[in-house]
């Protein structure tokens, strides 16, 4: 079946102006443009957008749709079963968040109990969703399937307090890094200082703790942009400058 803009938008529920800013700069082109000038979408077209529109429940931004969506190796049918896995596990953490507002309105009306690690288990289970949607390929591919499972058991595990410390720590190290950044030694004490923090941050969710696995995270700092935008976001060269560190501190810069 072929549709015109205004017709995959009532299908979609997409926008026609999306659909023309999708064809703009280049997601979604139509199959044709008929004699009237009007932009005609066949169900090859239908099919990306239903894989654009995935992909943009997910958080995905228009511009990693388009790298994903144009890649030589991009697997449609394995990006479906991806799909289908994260969306599981984003509807998991809102039956949970549900179960746990449930939880506490009873416990405020004297009906039940809850434990502090109860409290804070739907907020958990959010940053592993927000982790596993942004990272969770390439982690798998460097540590594994089991480590990564290990990882977010030990995280999903924390008390209220190891919660607090962990997220009070995430701070101390982006402040310690900045200080140690205007330094410009990654050998000097500040920056090894820096990376010992980040080593304590790691194990909160860290099954075992290794130097070549330290190491390995560090330069993955660097070689993944999203990563390194990451902390790169106070002061370009920031990220090379804790990988650099790391290195130091784990002694693999021989």
């Amino acid at each position: 079946m072929e549709y015109t803009v205004q017709k995959l938008a009532m299908l979609s529920g997409i926008s026609a102006r999306a659909l023309r800013y999708y064809d703009e700069i280049g997601l979604l082109k139509p199959a044709s443009v008929n004699a009237a000038g009007y932009r005609i979408y066949g169900e090859v077209e239908v099919d990306r957008l239903q894989q654009i529109m995935f992909y943009r429940e997910l958080g995905v931004n228009l511009e990693k749709i388009g790298e994903i969506m144009t890649s030589p190796s991009f697997d449609q049918a394995g990006a479906l079963k991806d799909h289908r896995v994260k969306l599981l596990a984003k509807r998991d953490q809102l039956d949970l968040l549900i179960a746990n507002l449930e939880k506490t309105i009873a416990t405020m009306e004297g009906r039940m109990e809850m434990t502090d690690q109860e409290k804070f288990e739907g907020f958990k289970q959010k940053l592993i969703n927000e982790n596993e949607a942004k990272y969770g390929t390439e982690i798998r591919v460097k540590y594994g399937e089991e480590a990564v499972w290990k990882s977010n058991q030990k995280f999903k595990g924390l008390t209220h307090e190891q919660y607090a410390e962990f997220t009070k720590l995430e701070t101390e190290v982006m402040d310690a890094l900045k200080a140690a950044f205007v330094t410009g030694d990654p050998t000097g004490e500040p920056a090894q200082k820096a990376v010992e923090l980040h080593r304590k941050w790691l194990s909160f969710t860290w099954d075992r703790y290794s130097k070549e696995a330290h190491a390995g995270l560090a330069q993955m700092y660097v070689d993944d942009p999203r990563f390194t935008a990451y902390y790169d976001r106070e002061q370009p060269g920031m990220a090379v400058f804790l990988r650099d560190a790391v290195l130091v501190y784990t002694g693999m810069n021989r």
